[in-house]
């Protein structure tokens, strides 16, 4: 890098440019991410609708959004130390997008810095190519810890070594910074395989009634419908019950959708076959696809969810027939929504409650359930616990 001439450096070309575009509407997304603390797919989704980039170019201006939001945090640190102030937020939006072309997608200086340093105002363009240079020929920085160098916050970091060990945390965190591709189903509906696996964990077949409590956005309760089984599929948020609605009708199959809170589901006791709680959580294992989660979550965030686990699978336990199963699944990795809430089931409902047992590989036994690691096969990582449920003893 450092031989490059210096004449490659100084960008500044016109919109014609290759890549420009791109990297223009990349910087307005960053910025608007940034500025209106707007999610990231949210911001993106309606300026590439009207951008009329070609394919290509929108794939570019997806990576290089999801992926400056990820790892934002090392990629600051690249940058910092050869600023003496913060810069405009368009100047930062673009010097994070030229840092990372360089350190995570391995462009030539050129190829990366030009583009860049042209789809900012002519003002801030000598300030980011002279960052850019430098951070191009430079060394690597002397990464503080390895959250940072991992572009984690500290929290987080901690808490999934501390849950994980040190190996499996860091190979999960590492695999969580880049993107997963999920996979397409006979039906066409796109999920991750992970996904699949736990719908596929519930054993569900023709003649079995099965309640999805908290079904949105209606994968699983789709898959559960299409092995044959009679689904109602529940979720709390309007807006969460429509999409369902809509991802049923478009999978063509038959289900019934209903809006309903799964701590006081509005369902007859001891009716169900097996019912699923996909309970909402933390999402430590889909940080490689929800890109600005890790952001957004604080540290209170997984007790404060673990307890309404609990509270789901209180209320879930009621509407199993004797002998019925009871699913628990969770796309996240920390003990406290795993096997803290599974114990805590188990604890309270004593004998009522047999384990079955978990998926076997690429599963690994976690408690009574099992726990899939994205690194294992570069899928999100899960966890998932199944029981069955015994005859409610009469009192005497």
């Amino acid at each position: 890098m450092a031989g490059e001439r210096a004449g490659q450096w100084n960008a500044g070309g016109p919109m014609s440019e290759p890549g420009v575009a791109a990297r223009r509407l990349a910087i307005e997304a960053l910025v608007r991410i940034e500025r209106d603390d707007a999610y990231a797919n949210l911001a993106l989704r309606p300026l590439l609708d009207r951008s009329g980039l070609e394919e290509r170019d929108r794939h570019l201006v997806t990576e290089l959004v999801y992926g400056v939001t990820r790892m934002r945090r090392a990629l600051d640190l690249r940058v910092d130390r050869y600023l003496s102030s913060d810069p405009p937020a368009v100047a930062r939006a673009a010097l994070r997008i030229g840092a990372y072309q360089l350190a995570e997608m391995g462009m030539a200086p050129h190829a990366a810095v030009s583009p860049v340093v042209s789809a900012v105002p002519q003002r801030l363009r000598g300030l980011v190519n002279a960052v850019l240079r430098r951070v191009a020929t430079g060394p690597e920085p002397d990464w503080p810890d390895d959250a940072t160098r991992r572009s984690y916050p500290g929290w987080i970091h901690d808490r999934l070594v501390a849950d994980l060990g040190a190996q499996d945390a860091g190979d999960a965190m590492d695999a969580m910074n880049t993107a997963h591709g999920a996979t397409v189903r006979e039906d066409g509906y796109t999920q991750d395989s992970a996904s699949q696996w736990v719908a596929a964990f519930v054993g569900a077949g023709p003649g079995d009634v099965v309640a999805d409590v908290c079904a949105a956005p209606g994968g699983k309760a789709t898959a559960l419908a299409a092995a044959g089984a009679s689904v109602i599929a529940g979720d709390l948020r309007p807006s969460r019950v429509r999409l369902t609605a809509s991802n049923v009708a478009r999978t063509g199959q038959k289900l019934l959708v209903i809006g309903a809170d799964a701590t006081a589901p509005p369902l007859r006791p001891g009716a169900f076959d097996r019912v699923l709680v996909d309970a909402p959580c933390s999402g430590l294992g889909v940080l490689h696809r929800r890109a600005d989660a890790r952001w957004r979550l604080g540290p209170e965030a997984v007790d404060r969810l673990a307890e309404l686990q609990l509270r789901m699978l209180r209320a879930a336990v009621g509407l199993v027939r004797p002998g019925g199963t009871l699913i628990y699944s969770v796309c996240t990795l920390t003990r406290a929504e795993t096997l803290g809430v599974a114990e805590s089931l188990v604890a309270e409902a004593g004998t009522r409650l047999t384990a079955v047992a978990p998926p076997g590989p690429p599963w690994i036994d976690w408690g009574m359930g099992g726990l899939l690691l994205p690194q294992a096969e570069g899928t999100d990582g899960m966890a998932v616990f199944g029981w069955q449920v015994a005859q409610i003893a009469s009192a005497e």
